[in-house]
C-alpha cells in the first residue's frame, strides 16, 4: 500500500467515539489506535527514543511510528490532568506520556489527526465570566415593583419579566412576599 493510500485510508475512519475529553483536550485510546494501524498494516512498528529532561525536572518523550514505509515521530510533554508539566515525574507518568505519543505518533499517519488541529495554538487560561452588578437604586426600583402587586399571580408575572440578574437578587424577597399575598385576580383591583 502506498503512502499516500494508507493516509488517506486512516483519515477517513472517524475516531469521534473513540476518544475522551479531559481538560481542554482530546485523547484518543492509544489501544484503539495500534489496532486500526495493525488493521491497515500489519508491519507497522514503533519505538521510543530517551525521553529528554529540562530545567525544572520536567520531561518530553518521543515516539517514532513506521506504518507503509513512512516514519513519523511525535513528542508530547509529560503532563498532569490540567496539562501542565510535571517535574520529576514517576514511572506511571512516564508511562501514560509514552502511550499517549504512541496515539499521537500514529495520528500523524492520518489516524484521528483532526482532533490535534488548535493544539498548536496557545492556550489561554479561560476568562472568568464577569456577572453584571446591580446598583442598589436597580434592586429598589425591581422590590418596588413586586411590591406593588396585589396577588401571587401578578408577582409571579411582573417577577418572570425582570431582567435575570434582577430576579437573582430579588427572588428571596419575592418569594416572602408571596406569602402575605391572595391567589388570584379578584383581590387585584
Amino acid at each position: 500500500m502506498s503512502d499516500d493510500s494508507a493516509y488517506l485510508r486512516f483519515a477517513s475512519i472517524n475516531v469521534n467515539d473513540k476518544t475522551e475529553k479531559k481538560s481542554n483536550l482530546t485523547y484518543l485510546s492509544w489501544a484503539w489506535a495500534v489496532d486500526q494501524l495493525m488493521r491497515v498494516d500489519p508491519h507497522a512498528t514503533w519505538s521510543y527514543d530517551e525521553p529528554k529532561v529540562y530545567g525544572g525536572g520536567t520531561m518530553m518523550v518521543f515516539c517514532t511510528v513506521t506504518a507503509s514505509g513512512k516514519s513519523m515521530t511525535a513528542q508530547l510533554p509529560v503532563m498532569d490532568h490540567r496539562n501542565k508539566p510535571i517535574p520529576d515525574p514517576d514511572a506511571f507518568q512516564i508511562n501514560t506520556a509514552m502511550q499517549r505519543c504512541l496515539a499521537k505518533a500514529i495520528a500523524l499517519h492520518g489516524l484521528g489527526l483532526y482532533i490535534y488541529a488548535g493544539e498548536d495554538l496557545p492556550y489561554e487560561e479561560p476568562t472568568p465570566k464577569v456577572e453584571p452588578k446591580l446598583t442598589a437604586e436597580q434592586i429598589q426600583a425591581a422590590k418596588e415593583k413586586l411590591s406593588a402587586c396585589k396577588t401571587v399571580e401578578k408577582l409571579r408575572s411582573v417577577f418572570a419579566a425582570l431582567p435575570e440578574i434582577e430576579r437573582n437578587v430579588t427572588k428571596e424577597f419575592a418569594q416572602a412576599l408571596s406569602k402575605s399575598l391572595p391567589e388570584g385576580e379578584k383581590a387585584e383591583a
